[in-house]
């Protein structure tokens, strides 16, 4: 095999944290090669070595055999390495066919083309099967919509090398069949393609070797998957056997009701919403990309205004204006879907982060709170999470996925919420903090938290939901009692979908919940 990218000895370190020691790799040429590992194992400072964003302190990085060093992305593009971040990279302003074509965009008479961009981007557009009009703005999107609009943006660059990072987070199913045909293509057409993904059944399923790191080493050298089980990649992965979440017996959520919907409307277009969410019970809120699940949850804590119907906290009607409001004045608490753009604040410490809920509380205010009272504040929190960083100082950016998801649920868990709004808990988190999350939002419901878990994830579900309501076209259009029988639910699950897409849509109607 002659390798096409090969890194030796790479190390870098940033204030306080060694995040890489000297690691190396080899990726062939047309191979889908995994890049595994826990949140915090070095994967996102390699692949912004291998971007250009960082340069490594030690180490040789060779492409074709020859040492080179990315000063810039734009080095690392121009050399064919293209990568698809896990988190959205698109200017919010701009159309879908500006983002693909940014980097190229066509001009006639020296002003920008429009009809040349958005035939372009229509074209890559339909290479993912994505029935997107390219004058659309960004903001008009979901984050999965996102997400696969920078996939055709990398694919138009005609990348050598292509770098996904968690490309499936938030896709459904059938749009990460037609990407894996779609990277099994690109292979035999003799791209390299490194594969990040927590899903080891989809490293499995799509990948011919792997790189694995543990702590910023290598825990295996660039090697076949071939000869390696689940159990063995694991392994090496955390250096121990895996911890499955253990959730055991818990008695269903029978308290009284401490959230309910009656006729809910809002502005992004729900109609006749009706559900009742009890103290102690973790009810399911599933429905595929564009359902209106995450939306949904904004209107519940008030981020989106409800228009029509009532909403009832503890069987009083309220309005909820904001979800500064929901937190204090009706103690719901909100785990949004995109972290990193809503739920933290990436140049503020841990500290502060967690700190935000409770300065009413402790009689401060932003920037009048001392870091120490911060810190005695937010620790319990912090230990019960097992966050990992060498201080509470730390910025909040420069944590793994895994315990900045930590970082957002403690800061709930220091307001002592009673009500809980969980969106997409565990997208791009390794194995064991997602087991650890899961536990730890089953103990949440024993203590009395009533707990909406909205989740792509159908196993997730099975596994933490004591009931299942089902929306399609921003409507509930059934519930499923969960009785843990995987395959019986997933397909109660599919068969509302199913159902609603062959029923004309009733403007108002809504499923029992």
């Amino acid at each position: 095999m002659t390798p096409v990218l090969e890194g030796h000895g790479l190390s870098k370190s940033f204030p306080g944290v060694r995040a890489l020691e000297r690691v190396s790799f080899e990726l062939a040429a047309g191979e889908i090669h995994a890049l595994i590992g826990e949140n915090g194992a070095g994967k996102s400072t390699l692949i912004k070595i291998l971007t250009g964003v960082h340069q490594p302190d030690e180490g040789t990085l060779l492409l074709d055999g020859r040492p080179v060093v990315f000063a810039s992305p734009r080095e690392a593009i121009a050399a064919g390495i293209s990568v698809v971040h896990q988190e959205r990279n698109l200017i919010p302003r701009f159309s879908v066919g500006e983002n693909i074509m940014l980097e190229r965009l066509p001009t006639r008479h020296g002003l920008v083309d429009y009809a040349a961009v958005h035939r372009e981007a229509r074209h890559w557009l339909s290479v993912l099967d994505l029935d997107l009009d390219p004058r659309t703005p960004v903001t008009r999107l979901s984050v999965a919509q996102m997400q696969l609009v920078e996939i055709a943006k990398a694919l138009s660059l005609e990348a050598r090398i292509l770098l996904m990072d968690e490309p499936t987070a938030s896709i459904t199913p059938h749009e990460a069949d037609t990407l894996f045909a779609l990277l099994r293509r690109l292979r035999d057409e003799g791209v390299t393609i490194v594969f990040v993904s927590h899903k080891l059944e989809e490293v499995f399923a799509l990948c011919e070797r792997v790189t694995v790191l543990r702590d910023g080493r290598n825990a295996c050298p660039s090697r076949p998957l071939a000869g390696l089980d689940r159990a063995g990649l694991v392994r090496l992965m955390i250096g121990r056997d895996e911890q499955v979440a253990r959730l055991g017996a818990r008695a269903r959520g029978r308290g009284s009701v401490a959230l309910s919907l009656r006729g809910v409307a809002t502005a992004l277009g729900h109609r006749g919403i009706e559900l009742d969410l009890r103290r102690g019970e973790i009810l399911g809120l599933y429905g595929l990309v564009g359902a209106g699940r995450s939306e949904l949850a904004r209107a519940i804590v008030g981020d989106v205004p409800v228009t029509a119907g009532t909403v009832s906290v503890n069987g009083r009607p309220c309005v909820i204006r904001s979800v500064s409001d929901a937190l204090h004045r009706h103690r719901i608490g909100y785990i949004s879907e995109d972290r990193k753009q809503e739920g933290l604040i990436l140049i503020h410490s841990i500290a502060r982060n967690v700190a935000i809920t409770v300065w009413r509380r402790l009689g401060g205010a932003l920037g009048l709170l001392g870091e120490a009272a911060e810190r005695r504040a937010v620790q319990p929190q912090t230990e019960r999470l097992q966050v990992r960083a060498p201080s509470l100082g730390v910025p909040v950016g420069n944590l793994s996925g895994g315990n900045q998801q930590k970082v957002s649920v403690a800061k709930w868990l220091a307001a002592g919420v009673e009500i809980l709004v969980v969106d997409e808990p565990t997208v791009g988190i390794d194995v064991q903090t997602k087991a650890y999350l899961h536990e730890l939002v089953w103990r949440l419901a024993e203590e009395g938290t009533a707990i909406l878990l909205i989740s792509s994830d159908l196993p997730e579900m099975v596994a933490l939901a004591d009931r299942i309501l089902v929306m399609k076209g921003f409507r509930i259009v059934g519930a499923v009692d969960n009785d843990r029988d995987y395959e019986r639910v997933s397909h109660a699950v599919m068969d509302r979908i199913h159902a609603a897409e062959a029923v004309p849509d009733p403007a108002g109607a809504a499923a029992p919940a």
